[in-house]
């Protein structure tokens, strides 16, 4: 077999301008956003000295994450995405600005830091659906695998070095050093944003509403390939989602040294399979990498939780985290092959849940039943019961199993849309 056929297909990025644009956007902001994520609960640790006052934060993000995430689609929908791309950006740096003033106090205050935290789940829920439906747009409709597997790879790239800096920064610089480069980071960002191309909304689109919101909702239900990749997705990451119980993991092995390694695994794994993403191109049945990743992730989880050698749990985590890649991968594919422009971005916005909230009580079930049953029953029970689940949905929703690009109703109806637009 050719290295080329394995490398990842850099397709998009030869071919559309504003992929770059966005591509290199997304690592600058990945990494900086990275230092201020890391640098934020250590802040409030050094001024509470409190567990709870730390994962208050998780608390303050989730509604605000809920509430814009699926205004954002709307939004998206209703307006050029690229004002709303550029303008959260913008806004996120002032956020950071906030928390770098803060931090340069000679006593430094708490309610800033859960205000920021809280304005930056509202900002990024009314991004998000704005970039995610940008791809479909700018990305040639046989590339977007190819894409999908890039922005993972800039995804898992800005995740390993934002967190290995923000750890370096932090305890040599002060955390205002970090917040620095963030805001370094949005700077550079932004100027980025302002040189892509305008992304206007329909002529006849309506303005954002609940109503609008619940039309894509019914969207998403009346698709049985759509549903069954957020279902899916919702019971993976609420199963098998054990990253809060890490630190009690490392204690349960004798291995404290390796907590950090713990939370770098899943993201070396993605990685990994993003390297070697070309194979991922050539595939037209992408309904089974959403099933087959899930349900690879949540055997790896078990696993995990099962074995005691700490070498061996480490190297499950990375297999759990190039299974999520796997799902992650289908799951972009067929939400950008098949949703039709128009609801592209109230569609993001349910993405955005899917993929949010999950992890969020993944991680509240996963405490809950450490307390009650171990920290390792805990994860090994909780992928049983991923894999379980995933081989449930799969049965009752078969299209999901069956979708293929080259044959199914609202992927060819997307690909002739587009060609129609392209060649007008």
């Amino acid at each position: 077999m050719k290295l080329s056929a394995i490398l990842p297909d850099l397709s998009p990025l030869r071919s559309s301008r504003d992929f770059r644009l966005l591509w290199v956007q997304g690592l600058v902001t990945t990494i900086g956003s990275f230092m201020a994520l890391i640098a934020l609960p250590l802040q409030i640790k050094d001024l509470t000295g409190s567990p709870f006052a730390v994962g208050v934060m998780g608390a303050v993000e989730l509604v605000p994450l809920v509430v814009f995430g699926l205004y954002g689609g709307a939004l998206a929908d209703a307006v050029d995405r690229r004002k709303v791309i550029l303008l959260t950006e913008a806004g996120l740096g002032l956020l950071a600005v906030v928390l770098l003033l803060n931090a340069l106090l000679p006593r430094p205050m708490l309610w800033p830091l859960y205000l920021v935290a809280g304005g930056v789940s509202a900002l990024v829920g009314l991004q998000r659906p704005a970039l995610d439906s940008m791809l479909a747009r700018i990305v040639p409709h046989d590339q977007l695998t190819a894409a999908a597997a890039l922005n993972g790879l800039r995804w898992q790239a800005g995740s390993i070095v934002g967190p290995s800096l923000a750890g370096v920064v932090v305890a040599y610089a002060g955390h205002a050093a970090a917040y620095g480069a963030t805001v370094m980071g949005f700077l550079a960002s932004v100027l980025l944003c302002t040189r892509l191309s305008a992304a206007p909304a329909a002529h006849d689109a309506e303005k954002p509403s609940l109503r609008g919101i619940a039309e894509g909702a019914r969207y998403a239900w009346s698709r049985p390939v759509l549903l069954g990749t957020y279902a899916i997705d919702l019971a993976a990451m609420f199963f098998a989602f054990p990253n809060s119980v890490f630190p009690f993991l490392a204690d349960d092995l004798n291995a404290e040294w390796a907590l950090g390694l713990m939370y770098a695994a899943g993201s070396a794994g993605s990685a990994v399979l993003g390297l070697t993403s070309g194979w991922t191109s050539r595939v037209r049945r992408h309904g089974l990498f959403v099933v087959f990743g899930a349900a690879a992730w949540g055997l790896a989880i078990t696993a995990a939780g099962w074995f005691s050698n700490i070498w061996v749990v480490l190297v499950c985590l990375a297999f759990a985290g190039a299974g999520d890649m796997l799902s992650g991968l289908g799951r972009a594919t067929i939400w950008n092959q098949t949703i039709p422009e128009e609801l592209r971005g109230r569609l993001a916005g349910i993405e955005v849940l899917s993929y949010s909230v999950g992890p969020q009580l993944g991680q509240v079930r996963a405490g809950t039943m450490a307390g009650w049953t171990g920290t390792r029953p805990a994860i090994w029970s909780g992928g049983l019961a991923c894999v379980a689940s995933v081989g449930l949905l799969a049965a009752v929703l078969p299209k999901l199993l069956t979708y293929d690009a080259t044959t199914d109703e609202d992927a060819v109806r997307r690909r002739a849309a587009k060609e129609a637009a392209a060649a007008a």
